[in-house]
């Protein structure tokens, strides 16, 4: 008995011991690596007036609203604002994170950091405390680089977060709520994460413990290669809830380049508003699946535009490249060098076409929201009232021609499918809404048990939505 018994023991003892060999050793790695990884303080004057310029960032395409709020930048506290005023001056402290990525004192860190810093400071593993230039910044990515002037100094090596995989075990090095050079690790959850306010970055989702001040410090893969910068967080508190996202270092490098030849970066530009195809709108379109990208507007004077691109199409190829979900296009378009000639490939009206065009510059744009009381047309089969847009709306919507506004919806087909009050509705499946009268005669005619696309605008931007009257 005594013998069985020692026996289960060495057992355990020897899977135990399997068990923990199998586990990664991150030791060797964060003594090679740590010593690149920076703490970054900023100071921002205070100012007369507030700044216009901090405004919400906009969701991409199939990301509810109300998910907006629980991805925070974090750096200095939970909301990705600025520091305390800890002098009673009025200025703003706030921490983050970097790392050289040269010998020569260039350092990289998130745009969101350093933004609107009238100093910065870099503090290094052997408690050098040294003044860095902002050499170029780029928000639409979330990257800035840094120059100190120093020689000699530890680098990164960096990796490649095509090879990377889910599952792979990763690693991170920051200052979380200012503990300078804090050690994570976790495993890739997923990659290509379309996030707000982050339409040009296909993030990297990882479990790695992130919190607040963890912004623009690294993630090493098991080679000790940098593979992503560490941006944003998914949470309902502000703190880690296991959601953590980085921005990949092929998308960081390409702008440092840019920021290093040209002083700034620019993206590619189709000119498109884009959103998922889901499951309703596949059967209204005749699809077999829900996949690519569905065009909801098409900007003028964009090479969208140039292409004949047109509201409806449905992308489902960029360069040879798929596009299953809306999110896969604008990163591959944004990474596009400008003028570079591109090829989409698309389904119209059930029809495989290819289009060729040429790569644009992103422009900055702003389109404003309109709101009407003027008189309103009859309830219809919809449960929906109506009415035309004035030249003032016309003109704040950029809308010189077509839609109707949406004054009112009660409960019914239009309210089930998602329209609300204020939107305004510019086509129903093929058909054009030119004005009232137009919207009554086509909403007689719609097929009773079958999905209909109806594309509206709202607050400035399109989308489809999947009709369907039961009766």
């Amino acid at each position: 008995m005594l013998k069985k018994l020692s026996c289960c023991v060495f057992l355990l003892a020897l899977l135990y011991q399997n068990a923990y060999a199998q586990l990664p050793d991150f030791t060797e790695m964060v003594k090679t690596n740590g010593t690149a990884v920076v703490n970054i303080s900023t100071t921002q004057k205070a100012k007369a007036e507030p700044d216009e310029s901090l405004k919400e960032p906009q969701l991409p395409e199939g990301i509810p609203p109300e998910m907006e709020e629980l991805f925070k930048h974090f750096y200095n506290n939970p909301d990705g604002g600025g520091g305390d005023d800890e002098f009673g001056s009025g200025d703003t402290q706030s921490l983050g994170s970097g790392f050289i990525v040269s010998e020569d004192g260039y350092v990289l860190t998130n745009h969101h950091v350093v933004k609107d810093a009238d100093e910065i400071i870099v503090r290094l593993t052997d408690r050098r405390e040294l003044v860095a230039k902002l050499i170029g910044s780029d928000a639409r990515t979330d990257i800035a680089l840094l120059k100190v002037e120093a020689t000699h100094l530890p680098a990164v090596a960096i990796g490649s977060p095509q090879q990377l995989q889910v599952g792979e075990w990763v690693l991170a090095i920051g200052s979380p709520f200012g503990f300078e050079q804090s050690v994570t690790a976790g495993i890739v959850s997923a990659k290509g994460r379309s996030l707000p306010g982050g339409n040009y970055v296909p993030f990297i989702q990882t479990d790695v413990a992130i919190n607040p001040g963890n912004s623009g410090g690294p993630l090493f893969n098991m080679d000790g290669k940098v593979v992503g910068i560490n941006s944003q967080i998914y949470s309902r508190t502000g703190g880690f809830m296991g959601l953590s996202f980085a921005i990949p270092m092929d998308v960081a490098m390409n702008v440092v380049d840019q920021i290093k030849a040209h002083g700034k970066a620019a993206h590619g530009w189709l000119g498109v508003q884009i959103q998922d195809v889901t499951r309703e709108l596949a059967e209204s379109f005749g699809m077999k699946k829900p996949q690519g990208a569905l065009v909801s507007k098409v900007v003028p004077g964009s090479p969208a535009e140039k292409a004949e691109l047109q509201i409806g199409d449905i992308i489902t190829e960029f360069n040879g490249q798929a596009i299953e979900r809306s999110g896969d296009l604008p990163p591959m378009v944004g990474m596009t060098p400008i003028n570079d000639e591109a090829t989409l490939k698309i389904i119209r009206q059930g029809e495989n076409k290819t289009i060729n065009f040429k790569i644009g510059l992103l422009p900055e744009q702003d389109e404003k929201l309109a709101a009407a009381k003027t008189d309103l047309k009859p309830a219809n089969k919809l449960a929906i009232k109506v009415t035309e847009l004035t030249d003032e709306q016309r003109e704040s919507l950029q809308l010189p021609h077509g839609g109707i506004l949406v004054q009112d919806i009660s409960k019914g087909a239009g309210k089930d499918a998602g329209i609300q009050r204020g939107d305004v509705i510019l086509r129903i499946q093929n058909h054009v809404i030119h004005g009232t009268d137009d919207f009554d005669k086509i909403v007689k005619d719609l097929p009773v048990g079958k999905s209909v696309a109806v594309l509206i605008q709202r607050r400035g931007s399109p989308a489809f939505l999947a009709l369907k009257i039961d009766q």
